[in-house]
């Protein structure tokens, strides 16, 4: 397939990127491959802020959030305690202040298609921030655990993400005992329940690796989880200077050895669980499953088989090399093709504007309100499965109007007396259509020719 440079560097920089800044996409132009190939780096993606915070930070605040209300509880006349009030702001807090971080980072980056790539993988290893102490965690967990590792083995990204304390108090793996174990045995003695959690196991097989095609049962899902009894979080009895640190409690965790899809596990303490996540990581099905879904991101809601197929054995054949993989997709044919298949979430729509304009966002309550608005609660997907691909999530006509509005109060201010027209060539490149154009270089205002642009299908879709 020959493709014009001018639409590959457009294709290159609003596809694979996070939508164009002035200048980006004639920076492209040069050689569109080696612009994306440049930004693989085997020290991972950039981390969100010059000095991100720790999960050990933020696990001490939540302990003073957990004091506050127990001694709230102890004090029956005292139900509004300003303590509490004060130290869950704190966790709010927290929590916007690193999307707005991550917003900032994805909306000024030189390097789009790295923080694309960054957040392809966080959504697909999530963590929500519906309840209070993940969601302290989630700026934490993408900067420890998912950024560092994007472009290095997938068997590293995976351990990292299965045993950040952010994805295991999410799961709630943190409570799961064994129910032959030392702590549940003392337990029944005293009547204090003990049980296994299967989340943390269910969502590594499902979601993480080998994907519901390869025809795990529900016997495996359990033994899995009996294995992974004892993957915990340290400093959470009394030694604050542990505290965010992974610990593998022994005492919780099921003895024997376990049979998981097909294989045997000798009974090996802490080392039993990271095996079958080797196994998993080098499996064929969890080729498959990760390339369907990168080529679903990237490409298209129905991606071309040839280019799941290529991905897949690109995979398999570097052991799960994700450096390797994203130059495999970097260096696609079908990847390439100019049509614009994929619908922007609402993320990646107000991103793109902002980069388009040049404006970075400051105001995290304005951002929140919108997103939300638009169905995408920052750090709050629905499920661990995360943010959905597919364009009929995103583009009802409800959802379109919401857009609209937004990019009519917008576009006023962004604009100022800049050219729409100069906007739309940097925003869009050889992408824009003498329709567009038209409509725009018609407008009555330059604020109305950029909300024009912002609505256009051609930047609606990348």
């Amino acid at each position: 397939m020959t493709i014009d440079r001018n639409i590959e560097a457009a294709v290159a920089v609003t596809r694979f990127g996070l939508g164009a800044r002035a200048g980006e996409i004639d920076r492209a132009r040069i050689d569109p491959h080696a612009y994306l190939a440049s930004q693989i780096r085997p020290q991972g993606a950039d981390p969100t802020q010059d000095a991100p915070p720790t999960t050990a930070q933020r696990e001490k605040e939540y302990a003073a959030f957990k004091e506050a209300r127990k001694l709230e509880k102890e004090d029956s006349g005292n139900k509004t305690d300003d303590t509490v009030k004060m130290a869950r702001r704190v966790l709010r807090n927290d929590a916007a202040g690193d999307f707005l971080a991550r917003t900032q980072l994805a909306v000024t980056t030189p390097n789009a298609f790295r923080e694309r790539w960054a957040l392809f993988w966080a959504n697909h290893f999530t963590v929500s921030a519906a309840k209070n102490q993940a969601a302290a965690l989630v700026g934490p967990f993408e900067n420890e655990a998912i950024r560092p590792h994007v472009f290095g083995r997938f068997e590293d990204l995976l351990v990292a993400s299965s045993t950040h304390p952010a994805m295991l108090h999410y799961l709630d793996q943190v409570g799961s005992v064994g129910p032959d174990s030392p702590v549940a045995q003392g337990r029944q003695s005293t009547g204090k329940r003990a049980g296994l959690n299967e989340n943390l196991a269910r969502e590594i097989l499902e979601l993480h690796t080998v994907g519901v095609e390869a025809g795990y049962t529900q016997a495996d899902v359990t033994e899995f989880a009996r294995a992974m009894t004892g993957w915990g979080v340290d400093g959470l009895d009394g030694d604050p200077e542990r505290a965010g640190e992974f610990k593998f409690h022994e005492r919780m965790h099921e003895p024997g050895a376990r049979m998981i899809m097909g294989r045997r596990y000798p009974d090996g303490g802490e080392d039993q669980a990271r095996a079958v996540m080797r196994d998993l990581a080098a499996s064929p099905h969890t080729a498959h499953h990760v390339s369907i879904k990168l080529a679903r991101h990237f490409v298209a809601d129905d991606p071309s088989p040839i280019l799941v197929e290529r991905l897949r054995r690109s995979y398999l054949d570097t052991g799960g090399n994700l450096s390797a993989l994203a130059h495999t997709l970097v260096v696609s044919p079908e990847a390439w093709d100019p049509t614009p298949q994929k619908f922007k979430t609402p993320y990646e729509f107000l991103v793109s504007a902002w980069r388009a304009t040049e404006v970075t966002p400051r105001d995290m309550g304005a951002m929140s309100a919108a997103l939300t608005s638009m169905g995408q609660k920052p750090f709050a997907p629905p499920s661990p499965k995360g943010w959905a691909e597919e364009a009929q999530e995103w583009c009802a006509p409800d959802a379109i109007v919401k857009r609209m509005n937004w990019s009519e109060g917008f576009s006023p201010t962004a604009c100022g007396d800049r050219d729409p027209m100069r906007l739309a060539d940097n925003a869009l490149g050889a992408r824009l259509t003498p329709l567009v154009a038209r409509a725009i270089s018609r407008a009555e205002t330059r604020g109305e020719g950029l909300s024009i642009l912002l609505m256009s299908p051609e930047f609606q879709r990348r």
